[in-house]
């Protein structure tokens, strides 16, 4: 009987070995993928039905010691499946459903090292992720990974809305829209309109210890292209050994995209206590210095000082704001700081600025400074001030930092995006998290979701911000940016655009400006998502300006999102429900086309009258030559209310919702 089991177990795992292809199909069934190998070529390919989503495309690697890519045997598949729900410390909504079947595929060379790897698949209801697991083993211990072989074989030459790699720095370049063909080298989140009914964005999760991703375009087949170091290796590691997953979030529509919550469910849980972190909004001193008004520099213009940050704080506190970040406060803004960043002091105030006088005045109002670290991008002289600047912080009750490295290179020698920088990135996360400190980084890396391991990292840049319209020779951000980001750079996670300028004057750049109307500011309060929102104009600017209450009463952290109404790149509709009350906030924007828009509040709570506050264009708006009318009106509405709303070109609007 024994020797008859023994058989049978014999005869299953050969079985199993030889078996060549595999299938996972998400929780609802919809989504199908295949794995598997191909006359040694490891490969995988996603279907929505019956229809290609992703056809046959190859995986694997070139290390410096050689391919590691078309010489596999599949040595087994392994399934498991995942259901939970987990909460948030603050976010587009409380709880997030992870549920997914996953497909482990485990390969091993058919000679030579027979070195082992394996690929790990996640496939949702709202797409998939995929990673690389280099276990540890004998043939394979410290490498260097030269290129990442992994395709994303469309089936179609579809409209792709991305900003290049090559030529720009910080990912701040405009997204714009072409076929895939056309395409150079781009960044990632790169956002398909496949047809109709299908929407993709492609995108990676957990960057850790790796390269940043970009595609590089042949035909219609998007390539695998690692941001290298100066030496030309991709990646140093050294196995046991993961990659950042890979991911394809799948929609019907285009707010399917906002909705998801891949990206997070890909990241490890919670790493951190999370009792001392904090939402709302701030203001800062920082706008004038891009109107000529400041400087971050001393002499006789200098913003950063102590009766200009007490005026800020009073500010603050009247208005509720919770927050003041003040720039150019510490030691190293004279001269040209982008060439010599290593000149930074970040415990070394100027003599203008009483650092600790200031944060025990703004304490007795209710209000923190942020503390602003540029760097100009010494990565180096920056970690070695680390502990040193972060326990000053803590101990003088500062909670958030807001980090810059406006430099080409870091240290000089590597670029922002390889995995160097990703490596000091993560270093200033984990370090803030030990201190007690909410991070905003900017020219950083783009999120992939690590909000979720550690939320102190509560929003970055790696965007084309409202400081464009500031100092940009092009005029500014053109009408479809904002109305575009929440659909490819808000994908990505949190974003510090620094909305609500009021003032659209340019003494420094006079053609320059933001290309909105003064309700569509309002409106990005709603459509932008970061949970440390800026009111990034001068104070002067918002006094006695009745669109400020929406600014005041607008909450950054959120129990329930939903996208109403959207076309990528045209106009957006959002509405969203206060973690903290009954109320909810909707935003809506176009581009530069006038828009009458239906908005029906069937979100609402049934058989509850709510008392709704509109913010809208007015006669006569528009952003190219009169930005600032505005009609703020009052009604009673319900479930079964839907309201019409004239957007002016490049116009929007914002409405409170307050259950009576």
């Amino acid at each position: 009987m024994k020797k008859t089991i023994l058989l049978l177990i014999t005869i299953f795992s050969l079985s199993a070995a030889a078996k060549s292809v595999e299938t996972v199909s998400s929780p609802d069934g919809r989504l199908t993928l295949s794995a598997g190998v191909r006359q040694g070529q490891a490969f995988y390919q996603l279907s929505r039905g019956s229809e290609p989503v992703i056809n046959t495309s190859n995986l694997g690697f070139q290390l410096s010691q050689g391919l590691f890519s078309n010489n596999f045997r599949i040595i087994g598949f392994l399934h498991d499946t995942k259901d939970e729900t987990w909460e948030q410390p603050w976010g587009e909504e409380r709880f997030v459903r992870n549920h997914y079947n996953e497909l482990r595929m485990r390969l091993q060379e058919k000679n030579g090292l027979k070195r082992l790897l394996n690929v790990v698949f996640r496939v949702f209801d709202d797409g998939i992720g995929f990673r690389y697991e280099f276990p540890q083993q004998s043939h394979l211990k410290q490498f260097e990974i030269m290129d990442e072989l992994t395709e994303f074989n469309l089936p179609w030459d579809a409209q792709m809305w991305s900003q290049p790699t090559n030529g720009t720095v910080y990912y701040e370049a405009l997204y714009t829209k072409e076929p895939v063909s056309r395409k150079d080298t781009v960044s990632t989140p790169v956002t398909i309109e496949a047809k109709p009914d299908l929407y993709l964005a492609i995108h990676e999760a957990n960057l850790t210890d790796y390269a940043s991703l970009n595609l590089t375009p042949r035909d219609t087949k998007l390539l695998t292209a690692l941001t290298p170091w100066q030496s030309g290796v991709k990646v140093y590691a050294q196995a046991p050994f993961v990659s950042p997953w890979r991911t394809i979030i799948v929609g019907a529509k285009p707010g399917d995209l906002i909705a998801s919550r891949l990206i997070l469910n890909l990241n490890e849980p919670c790493r951190i206590d999370t009792s001392w972190l904090e939402t709302g909004r701030y203001i800062g001193i920082w706008w004038g210095m891009h109107m000529n008004d400041y400087t971050w520099a001393q002499g006789p213009k200098h913003g950063a000082t102590t009766e200009m940050t007490r005026r800020y704080i009073d500010f603050a506190a009247q208005h509720g704001f919770k927050g003041v970040l003040v720039e150019g406060w510490n030691e190293g803004w004279d001269g040209d700081w982008t060439r010599i960043g290593n000149h930074f002091k970040f415990t070394k105030p100027y003599p203008d600025y009483d650092l600790e006088g200031l944060c025990r005045y703004a304490a007795s109002k209710g209000v923190r400074l942020i503390a602003h670290n540029e760097t100009g991008g010494s990565a180096t002289n920056y970690e070695q001030q680390l502990d040193a600047a972060f326990a000053l912080y803590q101990r003088l009750g500062i909670n958030s930092v807001k980090t810059g490295y406006v430099n080409m290179m870091l240290d000089g020698k590597e670029t922002q995006h390889s995995q160097y920088g990703i490596r000091h990135y993560r270093k200033v996360i984990e370090t803030a998290a030990k201190y007690h400190l909410m991070v905003v980084n900017h020219e950083g890396a783009m999120p992939t979701g690590l909000r979720r391991t550690y939320p102190n990292l509560v929003a970055t840049e790696d965007m084309r911000g409202q400081e464009y319209n500031a100092w940009s020779q092009d005029g500014g951000n053109p009408p479809y940016h904002e109305v575009l980001l929440p659909f490819t750079r808000g994908l990505a996670g949190p974003m510090d655009y620094t909305p609500g300028i009021f003032n659209f004057t340019n003494k420094a750049v006079p053609a320059t400006h933001p290309q909105s109307t003064l309700a569509k500011q309002l409106s990005l309060y709603v459509l932008l998502y970061t949970p440390w929102q800026m009111a990034a104009d001068e104070i002067e600017n918002y006094e006695h300006q009745p669109a400020l209450n929406f600014i005041e009463s607008c909450p950054t952290n959120w129990t329930v999102s939903k996208v109403i109404d959207a076309q990528i790149g045209r106009y957006l509709v959002m509405a969203r429900k206060d973690r903290d009350s009954e109320r909810w906030f909707v935003g809506g924007a176009t581009d530069n086309e006038a828009r009458t828009l239906t908005i029906p509040l069937d979100f609402l709570d049934a058989n509850t009258t709510y008392r709704a506050i509109i913010y809208q264009d007015g006669p006569g708006a528009d952003y190219r030559t009169n930005p600032y009318p505005m009609t703020i009106l009052q009604q009673d509405v319900s479930s079964i209310t839907s309201l019409h709303i004239n957007l002016a070109p490049s116009g929007g609007f914002a409405i409170t919702l307050s259950p009576l």
